[in-house]
């Protein structure tokens, strides 16, 4: 579907997205941290704005998704939102607010929902984390899947190597898909996955998958808007498509305006009052 046919007025739901795969209309999904990029965004047409825990990667400057807390979740997720009209938002709980305790699952998404006004969550992994999910579910809060390469448990796989290339975790992975489909789960991220696999959850499930590195055959596509406009430069793998690129844009503007500062250029007579 071409952008210039996006309903750029009719709100994005959770329904909705169902009913894109459906009719076969791709997903359009990207990350944003705060008001100005989402407002951007949203306006361009983005069908799913992910407040990502990736912030705690391009924004904080953390090797991993790991430090950022449920607070500054809910400082981006609230910033974001201010800027949103038509996508559908949904944010990160981020690692320790759902693993392995169901209630505090519960508790870390409604203060995400009560607090951001945000409209889902997301959450990484799959029969281990049934619990905190149907708990999420059971409060009406919409809830996202994330299989695959999982950042959060990045330090149990040691590496962010192409995951479930091997048949033991590849049945895993469907048997997973499926679960989350079953108790309530309205769309599924995989990440970093063969291709070959993406395809047959995104064929065998009715709730649309989302991949991220996992080929063409899914039902839509999601990448950090940082490493997509290419203000960060030091991440390149394979999945990674660039449609800009704003380090130098930006560095050469800025080198500009130290410069026209130091020769007194700035400010013109033009530019004072």
């Amino acid at each position: 579907m071409s952008t210039n046919t996006v309903d750029n007025t009719r709100k994005v739901t959770t329904r909705r997205l169902v009913e894109m795969k459906h009719r076969g209309e791709k997903i359009s999904m990207l990350t944003a941290y705060d008001y100005s990029s989402a407002k951007l965004i949203d306006e361009a047409g983005m069908d799913v704005i992910l407040v990502g825990d990736s912030a705690s990667n391009v924004m904080a400057g953390n090797i991993t998704t790991l430090p950022i807390t449920l607070d500054q979740m809910i400082y981006h997720a609230k910033s974001v939102m201010k800027g949103v009209k038509r996508a559908l938002v949904v944010v990160d709980l981020p690692f320790g607010s759902y693993q392995g305790n169901s209630k505090e699952a519960l508790a870390s998404a409604i203060r995400i929902m009560k607090e951001s006004h945000a409209e889902a969550v997301k959450l990484e992994g799959g029969a281990e984390i049934k619990e905190s999910v149907e708990r999420i579910l059971s409060a009406g809060i919409p809830v996202m899947g994330h299989l695959g390469l999982t950042p959060q448990s990045i330090n149990k796989f040691g590496t962010y190597n192409v995951r479930a290339k091997e048949k033991e975790e590849a049945e895993k992975l469907i048997a997973d898909a499926r679960l989350l489909e079953e108790i309530g789960c309205f769309a599924i991220v995989l990440e970093k996955i063969p291709a070959e696999l993406a395809t047959q959850v995104a064929q065998e499930l009715t709730i649309p998958i989302i991949g991220i590195g996992a080929g063409g055959g899914v039902d839509g596509q999601v990448l950090v808007m940082h490493d997509m406009l290419g203000i960060n430069k030091g991440f390149s793998p394979r999945f990674l498509r660039r449609y800009a690129n704003l380090s130098t844009v930006i560095t050469e503007a800025v080198q500009h305006y130290i410069s026209d500062v130091k020769s007194g250029d700035f400010p013109s007579t033009q530019e004072q009052y």
